[in-house]
């Protein structure tokens, strides 16, 4: 068979591999100069920043990839843990350390937050059933057809938590602000709220907290470095600076791509990884979208987006670990201001990368690269990034120095903007959002586009927009679903 795949992102790259070691002839199809979509890498002045996923987890799912196609992951890639997996910071001072060892991690809760030291190893027993319920049923499961609903076991499935939020949970589990807090921000990871996301999320602590955090060693850029290597040794042709206009159809059949150029490329089956919602509505004549279909797009809320500083500074701030987290004093308040009135919060909680602290050669000597990032609206009218985007920087720069990282304003020697406009610009992801559609309902996370489209035939999905989620593990997931599903409809 003849796929044509759009976008050399995760999803992309990973499907061409896995396609391609079926026997497929695989061309994948990226408008950007180089692969890799959202994760992607800048270098400036003698630093090295990644400027997307920073935190790797669930690796096992990378190593089935490569062993479907025929590797060893550990020819490719160097994975080593992380420790601690995240340093917090709070506005009163106050400072914590997660690690992967769950008794060092309850020591440090001992010692910020007593009252809260066995409700921690409580909920991340619950986490775990969560997971253990969500796994086959969702994760691992396309979720396309009846067949898929009928292997689940519906008593673990009911039993998901999906009618308390995120945050009503973790309110009856503890006690401190602290620990309150610190399980509330995991939400952020697929662009939701923790006051509106479903308690289902709450899944995600034990991912990081108990199956572990890891790093790519070099960057994780290292990670599509490693599957280009991967797709070639499988054959897969790759063109970049190549824009898909259009899913050429016949009826409802696909029948191969339309070029920028206005070439048409025939091809058995097309693998959108483009953000599903762009494909839906930018690439397929209208006419083929039933009027759900197009409700349904309508409907679908697009997760936040992010605000991002790379910079370069010319020294080191010992109190920084490799990942960090400085909390806003009113986790509230900024919610409600990014994703009810949509607008950048005034007080955002920061996120800083500083992969400097594991690979000093990504900084010039004695220095550091801080990716610098906050959640934003996704766009809308009312926000005119490039018009308030250096005045936002300036303010988040402001904060950090009042965090403690002192004359950071003044060290830096690299200043690089990133707002929701060049999300959607780069990446053509859904008004500029990251992950796709949010989870902020109680089914949403259940509801994302399917693998397969179920009004164009020979159309499958895979990416952060699609089933199961965003995140390194979830995208490549998404490509083993619609490989699966191409085998069954092939069958």
């Amino acid at each position: 068979m003849k796929v044509g795949i759009i976008g050399a992102g995760l999803g992309g790259l990973s499907a061409g591999c896995l396609l391609a070691a079926e026997g497929h002839e695989v061309t994948i199809f990226e408008k950007n100069r180089q692969p890799g979509g959202k994760i992607n890498q800048v270098y400036d002045s003698g630093y090295r920043f990644d400027t997307g996923p920073s935190l790797l987890t669930m690796p096992f799912v990378l190593e089935q990839l490569f062993e479907r196609c025929g590797s060893d992951i550990r020819d490719y890639l160097e994975i080593r843990t992380v420790d601690p997996i995240a340093r917090y910071f709070y506005p009163d001072g106050t400072r914590f350390d997660c690690s992967n060892d769950r008794e060092k991690t309850v020591e440090n809760i001992t010692r910020i937050a007593p009252e809260d030291r066995e409700s921690y190893r409580s909920f991340l027993d619950y986490s775990e059933e969560l997971y253990d319920r969500v796994r086959e049923a969702f994760l691992f499961n396309p979720l396309c057809s009846y067949s898929d609903l009928r292997s689940l076991n519906l008593i673990d499935f009911f039993k998901i938590d999906a009618f308390h939020t995120v945050s009503e949970r973790v309110d009856e589990y503890f006690e401190s602000v602290y620990l309150r807090q610190f399980f509330k921000r995991f939400t952020t990871y697929n662009g939701s709220s923790p006051y509106q996301a479903p308690a289902t999320l709450n899944v995600i602590p034990h991912v990081e907290l108990s199956m572990g955090g890891y790093y790519i060693d070099g960057g994780i850029y290292r990670l599509v470095t490693a599957l280009s290597r991967l797709a070639g040794k499988l054959d897969v042709d790759i063109h970049y600076g190549a824009t898909v206009k259009r899913i050429a159809t016949a009826g409802q059949q696909v029948e191969g791509l339309v070029m920028d150029d206005g070439s048409t490329r025939p091809f058995d089956l097309v693998v959108s990884n483009s953000d599903a919602t762009e494909t839906y509505r930018k690439l397929l004549p209208e006419e083929l979208l039933s009027r759900v279909k197009r409700w349904q797009l309508k409907a679908q809320e697009p997760s936040c987006s992010g605000f991002v500083i790379l910079a370069g500074i010319d020294q080191t701030y010992p109190q920084l670990a490799h990942h960090n987290i400085l909390f806003s004093s009113d986790y509230r308040e900024e919610f409600r201001q990014i994703f009810k009135d949509r607008m950048p919060a005034d007080e955002p909680t920061i996120y800083i990368c500083n992969s400097s602290a594991s690979n000093p050669g990504h900084a010039v000597d004695g220095g550091s690269n801080l990716f610098i990032l906050v959640n934003a609206p996704y766009l809308t009218d009312a926000v005119h990034w490039e018009s308030i985007k250096e005045g936002y920087a300036d303010m988040i720069i402001s904060l950090l120095e009042k965090y403690g990282l002192d004359g950071l304003s003044k060290r830096m020697k690299v200043r690089r903007l990133i707002t929701p406009d060049d999300f959607y610009r780069r990446y053509r992801s859904n008004k500029g959002s990251i992950y796709g559609t949010s989870s902020n309902g109680k089914l949403a996370a259940f509801l994302r586009p399917r693998n397969r489209s179920t009004g164009v035939r020979g159309l499958y999905l895979v990416g952060g927009s699609t089933h199961p989620g965003g995140g390194i593990p979830l995208v490549t997931l998404s490509a083993f679903h619609a490989c699966e599903l191409i085998r069954r409809d092939r069958a």
